[in-house]
């Protein structure tokens, strides 16, 4: 599935608490060059940071776009809105994420950035997923973002991190206790793994659960995407006709009763460190391309 970053206009949130709609200022230059002296100057001049330009675009965006920390400081310091909306409802957190910059997405957290925004389906966490950026993802996850936050056009992150092919997110995402069979129209994340035909996906997701006879809107298997023949649906036809091992049903069955927990209960559970590893991680990929 092809996702693109066209969401609904949220007009009627925007410019509430924002100031007025300008063009773009010496402020949001500024920012998004990442010119932090000329910033700071701005700034002591008396210069308005919470200016929306046409594109409803704050300065604190155009910093956090670019990934400019010393910038995002020096606005929030300012009295920059930390969670303003732009045109398509993102959040300062939400582009941060989406750029990869940890430490933007620290210093908007320290100035209270909203984790879950309210009223808001595609969340900083499905951003950070988009992008590709594991460590944002941990670090949202840590910070309580809800991983089942559900968008009507995207799904969950875990759909979004599969659609997109980040391997590293969808397992920081499962390792912390994700639905793995979470569906949109009835779609779940293997399905999109199956369509993008990367055995890897597949495997992670298996290997966590996944429902390999799970049936979309229309009525299809993740197989019946990957691609008669190829090493995708090798893959899928391999673990249809395999049943699992007892060692495998009782990881999965023992993480999907504890949830976001499991990782936190195994490390405290007394176990020989070889289990404790099983039981939080993954083994070597059974399947070889």
């Amino acid at each position: 599935m092809e996702i693109t970053r066209t969401r609904p206009s949220l007009y009627g949130d925007i410019a509430h608490g924002l100031g007025f709609w300008t063009d773009r200022t010496a402020v949001h230059e500024a920012a998004a060059q990442g010119r932090a002296v000329q910033l700071q100057q701005l700034i002591e001049s008396g210069a308005a940071v919470n200016m929306v330009a046409i594109d409803s675009i704050t300065p604190l965006h155009e910093a956090c776009i670019q990934g400019h920390t010393q910038c995002v400081r020096l606005l929030l310091g300012a009295g920059a809105q930390v969670d303003a909306r732009n045109i398509d409802g993102s959040t300062p957190l939400c582009d941060a994420c989406a750029a990869g910059s940890l430490e933007c997405v620290k210093v908007l957290l320290e100035y209270g950035a909203t984790v879950n925004p309210p009223l808001f389906t595609f969340s900083p966490l499905h951003e950070a997923c988009m992008g590709g950026n594991s460590d944002c993802v941990q670090l949202m996850i840590d910070q309580g973002a809800f991983m089942e936050a559900h968008d009507c056009h995207y799904g969950t992150p875990l759909h979004v991190a599969c659609a997109r092919q980040h391997y590293a997110c969808a397992k920081v995402l499962l390792n912390a206790g994700a639905n793995v069979n979470a569906a949109k129209l009835h779609e779940t994340a293997l399905h999109h793994a199956a369509k993008a035909r990367n055995v890897h996906l597949i495997e992670l997701l298996v290997e966590f659960g996944a429902n390999l006879y799970a049936r979309d809107n229309l009525n299809k298997k993740p197989i019946q995407y990957a691609g008669l023949g190829s090493p995708s649906y090798l893959c899928c036809q391999f673990y249809e006709d395999t049943p699992l091992s007892l060692q495998q049903i009782s990881r999965v069955a023992l993480r999907r009763m504890l949830g976001v927990r499991a990782l936190d209960v195994f490390s405290k559970l007394g176990l020989p460190s070889r289990i404790v590893g099983f039981l939080s991680y993954m083994p070597p990929p059974i399947f070889e391309i």
